[in-house]
Order: structure tokens, then C-alpha cells, then sequence
């Protein structure tokens, strides 16, 4: 009878458990983890610019409560051990604005609405496209417009109301190399969100 009990306790239990789900869309593979109503994603951008190897991730605050999303809080461990903290976004955009060329934003940018816009499991209220259009709203230059593409794509922290979401682009310095198999870590919401790796990143 009391291994019945705790069977049923734990049938009971088990849904509460946050578990990490994989699926595709857009030809990228996403990973997306739920925790108290706050949902993160994320998944791995084939294209590289400069140094960098990029995560397009994506927050929706399903709570009640409102949720900080700092860019800071986004670790990736690679499969040697060595962490990985992501890039300041000021100074990648800068650094995609002096030296990438416009070129390369075109092609990261190409690559991200790729993804971003087949990704109908997240309706983004505060992310991508919203500034998108703010910036391009007056812009006529195609350098400056090159720039203020580089500057809406990456994540920058966010207060998420309940029912918000946001979207970006997250960028890790890995001497042009692919991030390849690892895990990441988010803190977002007062949770930690780890999806340990399993699949190798494209």
C-alpha cells in the first residue's frame, strides 16, 4: 500500500517537472524549456559573423508576474568545460557597424527572419520586428540602415510584462567557430533554465 502511495504521488508529480522539448522549424533546431509560465528557447544560427557564433533565442512571460530577461544571464558551456559569456550588444553592434561590413549584417539578418519567422510557437510583442520597424520607420542611408539592423537584431534585457515576449540574438566570441556541442544556462524570472546538451549544433 505505501509503494502505491508513493507511485501515485509520484504520477502525480511528474508533470510539474520542467523538461526540456526539442522540435524544428525553419530548418533550425530549437530547444524550449517551461518554468512557472516563463518560457525560454533557443536555437543555433548556421551563419557566423567575424568572431562570432550566435543563439537566436526567444522569452515569453506566461506568468502572472513580470520577469527581467538580461542578455548577461545567457551562459553557454562548451563541450571542453570552457563557459562561454555572451558579448555586450552595444559592442557587437558596434563592431558588426565599423568592421563586419553591410554585407554581413544583410546575410545575419537574412538567416535570422529566416527562423524567426517560422517560429510559430512564439508571437514576439517587444522583440525583433518591433525594432525593426522603429529603427527603419526614418532611415533612408543604406549604411545606417545596415547599422540599425545590426542594432534590433541583438537581445538587449527586457521587463516583460505577463503576456509579453521578446526575441534576439545572443552573441558568444568563439574565434569564428562554431559554438558545437554544449549546454546553456539561463537565469530568467528568479528560475535557472538549463538544457543540457544532446544534439550537436549544425
Amino acid at each position: 500500500m505505501r509503494r502505491l502511495r508513493l507511485a501515485a504521488v509520484w504520477m502525480a508529480a511528474a508533470p510539474l517537472v520542467a523538461q526540456v522539448i526539442d522540435f524544428e522549424s525553419g530548418g533550425l533546431l530549437y530547444k524550449t524549456l517551461t518554468k512557472n509560465g516563463v518560457t525560454v528557447m533557443y536555437a543555433h544560427l548556421p551563419a557566423q559573423v567575424r568572431e562570432y557564433s550566435i543563439l537566436q533565442v526567444a522569452v515569453s512571460n506566461g506568468s502572472g508576474t513580470p520577469c527581467v530577461v538580461k542578455t548577461e544571464d545567457f551562459w553557454f558551456e562548451k563541450a571542453d568545460g570552457v563557459r562561454l559569456q555572451p558579448a555586450k550588444p552595444r559592442s557587437v553592434v558596434n563592431e558588426l557597424i565599423d568592421k563586419a561590413g553591410r554585407g554581413d549584417v544583410i546575410k545575419l539578418v537574412a538567416t535570422y527572419e529566416i527562423g524567426l519567422y517560422g517560429l510559430t510557437r512564439m508571437m514576439s510583442t517587444n522583440g525583433y520586428e518591433q525594432r525593426r520597424q522603429a529603427a527603419f520607420a526614418e532611415l533612408t542611408s543604406a549604411k545606417i540602415k545596415a547599422a540599425a539592423a545590426a542594432s534590433a537584431i541583438a537581445f538587449v534585457d527586457a521587463k516583460l510584462a505577463p503576456g509579453q515576449s521578446t526575441d534576439g540574438a545572443v552573441f558568444y566570441n568563439n574565434n569564428g567557430k562554431p559554438l558545437g556541442k554544449g549546454s546553456l544556462t539561463v537565469r530568467a524570472a528568479g528560475q535557472v533554465f538549463e538544457f543540457p546538451a544532446e544534439h550537436p549544433a549544425p
